[in-house]
């Protein structure tokens, strides 16, 4: 027989650590639902992510390069994947709620532009005057307004939880801590393992990704790079020679391991240091409780600027994001004067939240190819 909600939520009290947020303590869903019969809350709304149309959208949206690029470079849907794996990995870890983390860390970038963070850099420019635009915030926006999928409601209708682990800023008048009054400082240890899942992912990765392109070398890692020297070291230590795409990929995956047993280990020494014995003492220490040890970070910032140095700025990465981003910026500007053409679902807002929001929130849901569509179509001019 399979288990129920009912024994996988005892299941839960048993084996998680008493600072892991358990599923049948959440604050619920803005809109009551009956609960699952065989899945706990989480679980729910990890399943309505992945099914969530924005979900699908991510497989053509850039992650630093342009989509379609090359066969084997991550997109935003890869990247998002490989965030989950680690989250999970480390949540496992610390005993922590792994679907909690999860659905955090599946759901993160919902709301990211096409084209990257140059993408969402020209959008939160374009709307400077009318709120912004962080795609933090709009994946929260997402889940909570864009998807139309539930008879009765907007949104998702994700649990409190989640939500909250989506939005990173706590001074955001929009912030679900703020809404529900409950003054929070930071969100659960799910939310912030997941969060710091996403930086271990993104400069790893991005470092296989200008490996493969051929916009790094493995001898200027090696000069360049502390991290990767010394995972390059015991490497060879370990495995000795090794075909190229092999031994590359080792070193890849020893950064990742590496930085895993960090976060892991500096966690448990800040957890036991706070005294913390309840998901919402967590939310109101002092401090975040998932961190790098300070060696760690210190070579993680060398990694940071090395990439944004070497990688997110080289001419052939900058020249294909600043024509798409002057693309994106061409096409909202003809959205304003041409509401008609904004699509059906966002048109339906302009009279509540205003044209700008409406056409900001049309762009950011649409994915690299569909931006070049829309342009050579309004512009004449294929790209």
């Amino acid at each position: 027989m399979p288990r129920t909600r009912q024994e996988l939520e005892q299941l839960e009290r048993q084996s998680l650590a008493p600072y892991a947020q358990m599923s049948g303590e959440s604050r619920g869903r803005t809109h009551p639902e009956i609960a699952p019969d065989w899945r706990t809350e989480y679980q729910r709304d990890r399943d309505r992510v992945i099914h969530s149309r924005a979900f699908r959208r991510l497989e053509y949206k850039t992650q630093v390069f342009l989509n379609g690029t090359g066969d084997h470079l991550r997109t935003r849907l890869t990247h998002t994947m490989e965030v989950a794996a680690i989250a999970r990995g480390i949540a496992r870890a610390l005993k922590l709620n792994e679907d909690l983390t999860e659905s955090i860390a599946l759901a993160h970038d919902l709301g990211h532009s096409p084209f990257g963070h140059r993408g969402e850099h020209v959008l939160d420019r374009l709307m400077k005057d009318h709120g912004g635009f962080e795609h933090n915030r709009q994946s929260l926006r997402v889940v909570e307004e864009l998807e139309q999928k539930y008879p009765g409601y907007s949104g998702l209708n994700l649990t409190w939880e989640v939500r909250e682990g989506l939005v990173k800023h706590f001074a955001a008048q929009d912030h679900p801590s703020r809404r529900a009054g409950f003054a929070a400082k930071h969100s659960s240890l799910e939310a912030q393992v997941a969060n710091l899942a996403d930086e271990i992912t993104y400069y790893s990765h991005d470092l296989d990704d200008g490996l493969d392109a051929g916009l790094l070398s493995e001898a200027e890692l090696n000069r360049n790079l502390t991290v990767w020297r010394q995972a390059a070291r015991k490497v060879n230590r370990e495995q000795g020679k090794l075909p190229d795409e092999c031994r590359r990929a080792f070193i890849i995956r020893t950064m990742i391991d590496g930085q895993v047993r960090d976060v892991v280990l500096t966690t448990e020494r800040l957890i036991a240091r706070a005294g913390v014995q309840s998901a919402d003492a967590v939310r109101l220490h002092s401090r975040a409780l998932v961190q790098y040890s300070p060696a760690r970070r210190k070579l993680n910032q060398e990694m940071r600027k090395y990439l944004y140095r070497n990688l997110y700025f080289s001419r052939q990465v900058d020249e294909a994001n600043t024509r798409a981003v002057r693309i994106l910026a061409e096409l909202f500007n003809y959205y304003l004067a041409h509401p008609r053409t904004i699509g059906e679902q966002s048109r339906k807002r302009i009279r509540a939240e205003g044209l700008y929001r409406a056409a900001c929130d049309y762009i950011a849901g649409m994915t690299d190819r569909y931006v070049m569509r829309e342009y050579a179509k309004y512009f004449g001019v294929s790209v």
